[in-house]
This record gives structure tokens, sequence and C-alpha cells, in this order.
């Protein structure tokens, strides 16, 4: 399924055959193996603690309970605590150093007339000191439920002389009690002033509350005059708590009763009514996002509406999802899940939805999924609650999963998409989820090669070459996703089947403070570029662009720029070619790089340069010498990425060296391999990127032996084929001069940049390069030519012809070329005919006087 859920705890593994080995060796005799099988049922979890320690209960024939907690370093199990009293746990928890368990329970009816502790109570709050077990002081004895919660400071060096317990009440407030703890003889740990234990209110009046135990942070909601507000308080080292921010939530939440997310609350809200109740959640991650999901109470015909506020983007997407198969119904509730860059929202047995947090603006970077897809089947069916970071909790089965995305599931996903939306999403899903890149972005190639005309709305290659680099550089430094490119579409237009949705702009959070470190400073910088940064900051290479056309133009017109100014931008080039040969991992199958393509290397060049001058501007903190590493990493993962998508390609149709050469007829795999390159072309065109030196030479001899003449002249004067002097000359030399030959030859010639044409005229010993030659050569002279005095005289006896106008420019070429011998460039040239020269300028006379 496109869920991996990999199983860190289990209470059917890990702790019932600790409990039944107990058992037996206290009833020495097994009966205790058969009570603890009769009340298996009995056993579940009620906490995880910040350090991945499971608590858990469970009750022996006569109703007492126990705790017990599994230690997620060691693997092994440790019992607590026993109430010898019929209660039902509604939350518990465990300090860091085990020395107090704090206890929630709920009284039976005729345990409360007997209870010598708090009689007539409902719900007692216990404290607990079990180092050893000794002393148990009532914190709360009411008829409303209350949720306990040890904090977890990130000091884990010496124990704590004070422990911080939250009390959640479903009296609507937070209380936070400080517990000092005395070590006494024999390592006994017990309470300090156990008359008087200091408390104070942290909230009041809230309707919802989700606890974060991996981060030790605290959201919840309150409502000021009808209006929901999100607030956050971030616990630290210390005693103290902070309020980090207040963010209005465009909600109505006022007649929704009481929630609670990430503390066990299934006493009051079993599934039947959890499944009509609103699903709301707090998701974040370590690049700063901050995510809400709501749905409202779930009572649907035929739709679905949930909303996610991206905070971090400053805006909410509402999604209104048509329910795969209406006649199933809904019996179980939405479940939002948090996986890293993604969350999932999914109800079984209708919907599949994996929503791109980092880029939410293109609705095609996200995968939806309907009731129609064999997908949805695979899905877990029971509901799963999301913990801290990638933590999933199966409540009803007592498992604890890490759950991630099934990248060998989305690339056979990928393999049956049928709608481009759906290639687009889990492309970019296959890439986010990279473990070993490299065999990764092989498969994803082969997929591309098959699929490579089968999808309109964007690009395949160009995404992927984008994509697959922006994922390449992204996990060095953060902030990478506003300044890389994504993706290569910047709209996205056409409606994904079975959904719709409606983005609007929202207020961005209040932050309370004014230091951040961490979650909060990334936080922070994402909140300042949506309130500032407008345009978006993203990389694109039209400075790039303009620049490499003004070279090359100066070059043509024999302009130079400052040779120390083309020098560094080469030196670029050969960096990125250094770096990039250093991490090939085998000898390459296409002969590329093997020769200067000084165009290419200029427009290599020239995009390191721009791109690590853009790194520089808006990347704070971050070392020049680390950036201009990330810009060689980059600029080569691109130049890589084609490499790999032709090596592909030579090595499925068994391509040999001899392509190379003319004189053999195409054949079908050549062919294929040619339309390969045509498609690299394209992409990399629209978006000007660099390619491999000796990609156009290699290309232009595939077009050559694989096009007919007038398809290929098309694709020379169109720009798809260009003509590069490397492959010109080996046309020249291995071709002979049949009728067809000749008529490839001047066809190609007369379409050269006039430096390339003049040396590959010399190099064809045929009267048309003759022709060719003396034309260029007359016309430049004449372009130099100033009127000499008339006392100079020029000795005309050996070239006297009978035509006057002849003997005139006989006459004055000549004089140039006494004068000056360097203008004559026919010297040392044995492909030149001196008669054909001087016929051609007849000619050529004759045509310019019109006679």
């Amino acid at each position: 399924m496109a869920l991996r859920l990999v199983a860190d705890f289990d209470l059917g593994k890990d702790v019932l055959p600790w409990l039944r080995a107990a058992s037996a060796a206290a009833a020495a005799g097994g009966s205790g193996q058969d009570i603890l099988e009769n009340n298996y049922e009995s056993l579940r979890i009620q906490n995880i603690e910040r350090n991945g320690n499971v608590i858990y209960t469970y009750k022996d024939e006569k109703g007492n309970v126990f705790f017990g907690l599994y230690d997620y370093q060691t693997k092994q199990n440790e019992h607590l605590y026993t109430f010898e009293k019929d209660m039902q746990v509604v939350s518990c928890s465990v300090n860091r150093e085990r020395t107090l368990l704090a206890a929630s329970l709920v009284q039976a009816a005729k345990e409360r007339r007997r209870n010598e502790l708090q009689p007539g109570s409902k719900c007692l709050t216990l404290l607990v000191e079990i180092h050893p077990v000794n002393n148990v002081k009532v914190l709360k004895a009411v008829d409303s439920c209350i949720w306990v919660q040890f904090l977890y400071p990130q000091v884990e060096s010496h124990p704590l002389p004070v422990n911080h317990l939250l009390l959640i009440s479903e009296e609507k407030y937070i209380e936070q009690f400080h517990i000092q703890v005395i070590q006494e003889e024999g390592n006994r740990v017990v309470i300090k002033n156990t008359g008087h234990l200091p408390r104070e209110r942290i909230a009041e009046d809230f309707v919802w509350a989700q606890w974060d135990m991996s981060e030790q942070r605290l959201y919840y909601i309150d409502l000021k005059k009808s209006k929901s507000i999100l607030k956050c308080i971030q616990f630290n080292a210390s005693e103290h708590f902070t309020l980090m921010f207040e963010a209005p939530l465009d909600i109505s939440l006022s007649n929704s009763g009481f929630k609670l997310v990430n503390f066990r609350n299934d006493y009051i809200q079993d599934q039947e009514k959890l499944s009509k109740h609103l699903t709301l959640c707090v998701f974040t991650n370590h690049t700063g996002s901050l995510c809400v999901c709501y749905c409202p109470n779930l009572d649907p015909q035929e739709q679905i509406t949930y909303s996610v506020f991206y905070f971090h983007k400053g805006h909410s997407k509402t999604f209104t999802a048509a329910l795969g198969n209406v006649d199933s119904g809904v019996t179980k509730g939405i479940t939002f899940l948090n996986l890293d860059y993604y969350v999932a929202v999914y109800l079984p047995g209708h919907f599949f939805h994996l929503l791109n947090i980092q880029h939410p603006d293109l609705i095609c970077h996200s995968l939806f999924l309907t009731g129609n897809n064999e997908v949805i089947d695979m899905l877990p069916q029971s509901p799963l609650q999301s913990l801290s970071g990638s933590l999933v909790l199966d409540w009803c089965s007592g498992k604890l999963y890490r759950a991630l995305l099934n990248q060998s599931c989305l690339l056979e996903f990928l393999w049956d998409a049928r709608l481009d939306c759906e290639k687009m999403a889990l492309l970019h899903c296959v890439l986010s989820s990279g473990q070993d890149s490299r065999q990764l972005e092989a498969k994803i190639i082969q997929w591309i090669s098959e699929n490579i005309s089968a999808c309109h709305s964007f690009d395949l290659i160009q995404e992927f070459i984008i994509a697959s680099s922006y994922w390449s550089i992204y996990p060095e430094t953060s902030n990478m996703d506003k300044l890389l490119p994504y993706s290569s579409l910047l709209t996205w237009d056409t409606e994904i089947p079975g959904i719709t949705l409606v983005t609007e702009e929202i207020p961005l959070p209040l932050m309370k403070v004014h230091r951040f470190k961490g979650y909060w400073e990334k936080l922070n910088a994402n909140l300042e570029y949506v309130k500032y940064s407008k345009p978006h900051l993203h990389y694109n290479n039209s400075m790039v662009r303009r620049e490499w056309l003004s070279l090359t133009s100066e070059e043509k017109s024999r302009k130079r720029r400052p040779m120390v100014y083309v020098r560094n931008i080469l030196d670029n080039a050969m960096k990125v070619i250094s770096n990039l040969e250093a991490r090939s991992v085998e000898p390459r199958l296409t002969p590329l790089f093997q020769e200067e393509d000084n165009h290419q290397r200029l427009l290599m060049g020239l995009m390191v340069s721009e791109l690590k001058d853009h790194l520089l501007r808006y990347l704070q903190g971050v070392e020049k010498k680390k950036i201009e590493q990330m810009v060689l990493d980059y600029v080569s993962k691109l130049l890589d990425l084609i490499c790999q998508i032709l090596e592909a390609s030579w090595r499925k149709h068994n391509l040999h060296p001899w392509v190379l050469h003319f004189d053999r007829r195409a054949s079908g795999a050549e062919y294929a391999v040619f339309h390969i390159m045509t498609r690299i072309l394209e992409a990399t065109n629209s978006l000007f990127l660099p390619l491999p030196p000796g990609f156009h030479t290699l290309h232009t001899i595939l077009g050559v032996r694989c096009l007919p003449l007038h398809n290929l002249l098309h694709y020379i004067d169109n720009g798809v084929l260009l003509l590069t002097e490397t492959a010109v000359t080996r046309l020249m030399k291995d071709l002979d001069n049949t009728e067809k030959n000749e008529k490839l030859k001047f066809s190609i010639i007369v379409r050269l940049p006039p430096l390339i044409g003049q040396k590959i005229c010399r190099l064809w010993d045929h009267p048309v390069s003759s022709n060719i030659i003396s034309r260029n050569h007359v016309k430049h002279l004449l372009q130099n030519y100033e009127k000499r005095p008339q006392g100079c005289v020029v000795d005309k006896s050996s070239f006297s012809v009978e035509f006057l106008p002849l003997n005139f420019l006989i006459e004055i070429l000549t004089d140039m070329e006494s004068s000056d011998p360097a203008l004559c460039a026919f010297e040392g040239h044995d492909n030149v005919d001196a008669k054909f020269v001087e016929e051609a300028a007849l000619k050529h006379t004759t045509v310019l006087l019109g006679l």
C-alpha cells in the first residue's frame, strides 16, 4: 500500500509473552497464564512518553488494575504499580526517572461508596511514589475526567529535583503541578512537602487541545467572542513555559463540545461517537511548517469537506471530495497522518489524499485517489492516531507504527497511473522518499522512456530533471524550497477528477516571542518570507540566457570580453565536469565529454556563477565555501541526470561505437535514441539548461544517419540540430563524393556559421568548396579595399585576359595581396583550384554587373 507502517511496538508481541511468563511464575502452576488469557482484551496502551517508553495497563479476574512499562531502548518490560480496585483508567504518565506515577481513574459506583481515598467522587487523580511503592497522594477528586502528562525536559544527564505534571480537565482548564522529590536512605525517592504542591493555571476556557510529546508542546484553542484562536505553549528544560504564538482559525467550534488529541480519551468518546465528531490536528516538521487539518462533524451523503491551514505559506485550502463508494456509508472517522513532507488524508473505502505541505500551491503536486482505485482497499481500516513526527498509534490493536511513504508501491502506482496529475504527484512523492537515489533514478528513467509520449500536460524529462536536482540538494540547508525551483510548472488549470478546492489567504500567526531557536527560527523565517518576499525568489536562468546570448554574439562579431572574465566562467565549467566525473560510478557508454564544446561550457559556467550569486544573496548564515559546493553539486546533478537518461537509452538499445560513423545505415534502435535526445533537447532548451559537452555532436550525427535530407535540413533550420565543427568535420571525411553525398555536404556547408564554414570548406576537395572559398576570400579583400594612389604600377602581363572588368578586379586583388601577404588565405591549401577561382570570380562579377 502507499503507506508503509513499520511496527515499533506491539502489545501482542512485546508485552503479552512477558506477562504470561510472569503470571505463570507467580501462579506456580500456570493458572495465571489462563487468567491473563481470559483478560487479554483488558491489555491496552495508555500513553507513550517522549523517550519512546510505552505505559500499558491490564486487569486480572478481580478487576485489579496493573500498570506496566515497556522500555523502548532496552526492549524490556517493568511492572510499575497495581491498584487493587476495579477502576477504569482515563489517563496515566510516569516521570523520566520512573519514581512517580500519575494516574487518573474513574471509579465504579460500588467502589465510590467504599473508597477510603475519596468517597463519592467519580474521577480520582492520584500521584504515586513507585521507587519503591510508597505513598499515594490525591491531586484531584472530581466528577469530571482529568488527563495527566509529565513533562520530559531535554536534559538527560542527571535526575531532576523538580518534576512538572500537566492536568487537563474536562471542565476546560489546564494546570501545571511542580513536584519536588528528595532521595532518602536506600535510594528511596519521596515527594517533598506533599501537603502543598505548587501549581499554576496555564489555560482556561479551551475547547480543544493537542499534546506533542516529542517536542513538548501543547496546542489549544480558546474562544474569544465566538472566534477560534489557536495557541501554542512550549515547555522548556526549566520550569518555565512560553506562549509561542496565537493564530486565528476560521472554523466554528462553539457547538463542538470538548476534544483532546494525543491524550488517551476514548473513555468518554467511543468509536461510534468519534466518527461523528469533528477532527482537528496540528502537524509540524523540521522545515518549519505549521499545518492545521480540520474536518467538521462527519455526516456526509455524497461528499466530504475538509480544510488544511498552511500557516507557513499564508493560505488555506478547503477540499470537497466525492465519496468513492456512497453505498458503503461512512462508519469510521477521517484520518490525518503526518508524513514529514506530506500529510495523508483518507477515509477507509472512499478516498486517499496525499497533500504536499512543502509545495502546496499546485494541486497536481498532491496525490488524490478515489474509491475506484485498488489503493484505497489497501489502506489500514482501523482508525489511526498520528502522534509526534511520523509515529502512528492504532489504539484498537495496541500497535505503534512509524508511518512512511512506501517507495516501491509508489513506483508501481507510477507505472499504472493514467492521469497526468497522478503522474506528476507520484513522481514527486517517489523522489521525496528517495532512499538509494541512484537506483531510484534508474527506475524512474525506465518509466520515462516507456511513457515519454503519454504525458500531455507537462514535460516528463523536464519535471524529472528539476525535481530530482531539487531533492538532491534540499536536505543540505533550510530555505532551499524558497530559492530553488521545485517543478517546471508555474500553473495548473486542469481539474482533478473527484475533488474540488477553494484557496484563501489567512492571517499569519502572531509570534509572541522575539528570539527563536530550532523549529521556531525556521517557522519565523517562513512567516517572514510570506510577509515580505513577493514575487517569489526561486532561481531561474533568465540572467544566464541574456549573458550567454551576449557572449556568443560577441564571439561571432569577433568582439572579446576581458579574458579574466571568460576564463573564470570556463573554470567554473571545469569544476562542474570534474565534480561530475568524480561521482561517476562506472565508465560512460555514450561518447560525451570528449570535446571542448565552448558554448555549453560557457552556459555551464554562467549558471554556476549566477546560481552562486543568487544563493549568497539570500542564504544567510551559510558559509561561502558550502554554498559554492552546493552550486557545483546542483549543476553537476542536472548534467548527470541528462547523462543517465542517455546512458539508459544507449544501454537499452545496445548501441555500439560505429553509430558515430556516417557510412552505415541507421537502425531502429538508433532512431529511438535520436528521439530521446531530441526530447532531452526540447526539455533543456525551454529552461535554458546546459547540456553535456559533445551532446550536440552526437545528436547531429544520429540525425544525419536517421533522417531523410529534407527532414534533416528542417531540423537544422529550426534549431533542433546544432551543426558542430566536430560533427561536420567527421561528415566531410567519412562520406565520399557521390551525387547524394555531395548534395548533403553542400546543404550542410551553406548552413554553417562563417567561422566554422571557412575551416570545413578546406577539408572538402570539391569545386563547390572552392567556389565558396574564393567568394569569401574576394569578399574579405574587397571589404578592406582602399583606393591606392595612381603612381602605383602593377605588372599586368601575368594575368591579362580579354574581359576588362575582370582585369581591373584581378589588378585590385593582386595589389592587396602583394601589399599584405597575410590576407592571402589560399597558400598552403591543396584543395584550391586557381583556374576555378578565376572562373568563379568572373561569373560572380558578371552577375553583380547584370551582364
